[in-house]
């Protein structure tokens, strides 16, 4: 983006029925603090500073489905997140109460569903 300058912040925000109970699972997975909360809303703040994940109170939510199903609710963006170690990495995440996804399309990759719903992936670094 053209407009952009240095220190300028980035965000994602996704939608779930507990902001604070989906920001803490992203929180214990990623190491990252929470660093905002108000009702309906709290925020993760990546390192460094400059980007941040949102997790905002959505009415009536509907969680998506993985892998879509025609005339159910599609995941309209995912996570993805470097590991060294997969199978670690899938344990982490079960622990905190993530799921496996039914579908899994590559060995490298595995695709994970977190509390709220969301599909998200752990992708091994193999340098």
């Amino acid at each position: 983006m053209r407009s952009r300058s240095d220190g300028m912040w980035w965000g994602l925000a996704i939608e779930a029925p507990d902001p604070s109970a989906l920001a803490g699972f992203y929180s214990a997975l990623l190491g990252w603090p929470v660093g905002h909360e108000e009702p309906g809303t709290s925020i993760l703040q990546a390192p460094g500073g400059a980007s941040f994940v949102v997790v905002q109170q959505a009415e009536g939510y509907q969680p998506p489905v993985w892998p879509p199903v025609d005339g159910q609710q599609r995941p309209m963006m995912h996570l993805d997140f470097q590991v060294g170690d997969l199978e670690s990495a899938v344990e982490d995440a079960l622990a905190l109460g993530a799921r496996e996804a039914d579908a899994q399309f590559q060995p490298n990759i595995r695709v994970m569903i977190d509390p709220a719903g969301h599909p998200f992936c752990l992708c091994l670094d193999e340098d």
